[in-house]
């Protein structure tokens, strides 16, 4: 059922968060805190049967050094090309799983770069395969990963996170095979591409393009008001037992709002939204998209939940990326 703003004025909508104001010295902090190299190590892992590709298993050094592993993937016949390199970011919960769940654009010819997100691989459709840990602990939290250190910025998790996926960013690059970078991800997956992308224009890394699907970690204030699915509801669960700290919670997250980061990217991107998403509703997509400073556009799926646009969509990315000779 529609349940959130009308099209026409999801189309104005612009977020209702108060952005802070040492939002990008904050960033920038972070990232000098973690200017080290992302030392990539990658392993030739052909015992999956993929007679026409080749998987590297990977780790790197992402947030404060911690090992990072996911998967690179390329045509078997890529030696001594470059290739434009499409990073994959996880969506909630979800773990690497098998590299042969990733062919779609190794088999459009370019390779694809799968990151894990530390702690998370067993929740949701997914054969886990996940070997990266969180050793940072934290406060007493809600179930789940959203409320992890969410009372001190520095401390929160996806501040972990979102260094991590620059970090990988980086250790693409230093695959033999790579030479341009396009960022992608769905759901959460979708916010970590945000603040990917936002991050990596402070750095100076070039991005060819971003395919921000769903995106999660948007607007966070209206998310929680208006859905009760998760993981969204984990912010609500932990500010239902801790009354007094409301004000603190929201502070926090407005660090991590893909709605602040999307004001910062001036990279061409495509996002997609669904109107009867209830887990990242309509509205919390439009203020990110509303608010991106680059060129972009969105597809808008009428009937859809939070699946989007699926197969229809995945054949869009491919229409775009080939429309702009990436």
């Amino acid at each position: 059922m529609f349940f959130d703003l009308s099209l026409d004025k999801l189309k104005e909508y612009r977020g209702g968060s108060e952005e802070p104001k040492d939002f990008d010295s904050f960033w920038e902090r972070t990232l000098k805190e973690n200017s080290h190299d992302a030392d990539a190590k990658y392993e030739l892992k052909n015992n999956y049967y993929l007679k026409l590709f080749d998987t590297w298993e990977v780790n790197f050094a992402g947030f404060g050094g911690h090992r990072i592993y996911g998967w690179y993937i390329a045509p078997k016949d890529s030696k001594g090309k470059k290739l434009t390199c499409i990073m994959q970011y996880p969506g909630y919960g979800g773990g690497r799983d098998f590299p042969f769940k990733y062919l779609m654009y190794p088999s459009a010819g370019y390779s694809t770069f799968v990151m894990e997100a530390r702690g998370q691989g067993t929740e949701g459709l997914t054969n886990g395969l996940s070997m990266t840990y969180d050793p940072v602990g934290s406060g007493p939290h809600s179930d789940g990963f959203m409320t992890k250190g969410i009372l001190n910025k520095d401390e929160y998790y996806y501040r972990r996170v979102f260094v991590d996926s620059i970090k990988a960013v980086e250790a693409a690059k230093q695959h033999e095979l790579t030479d341009k970078i396009v960022i992608s991800g769905i759901s959460q997956g979708g916010g970590m591409s945000l603040a990917s992308t936002c991050l990596a224009g402070k750095l100076n890394l070039k991005i060819e393009a971003s395919l921000i699907d769903v995106p999660f970690l948007c607007d966070y204030r209206r998310a929680v008001t208006i859905t009760d699915t998760y993981p969204y509801h984990q912010i609500a669960r932990f500010c239902i037992a801790e009354r007094t700290k409301e004000n603190r919670v929201f502070e926090t997250l407005s660090y991590f709002d893909g709605v602040f980061f999307a004001k910062r990217c001036k990279t061409k991107a495509l996002f997609s939204t669904a109107l009867m998403d209830m887990i990242c509703p309509p509205s919390t997509v439009f203020a990110a998209y509303n608010n991106y400073a680059g060129d972009k556009d969105i597809e808008v799926y009428t009937f859809n939940g939070h699946e989007g646009g699926d197969n229809e969509h995945n054949q869009k990315k491919l229409a775009f990326l080939n429309k702009n000779k990436i």
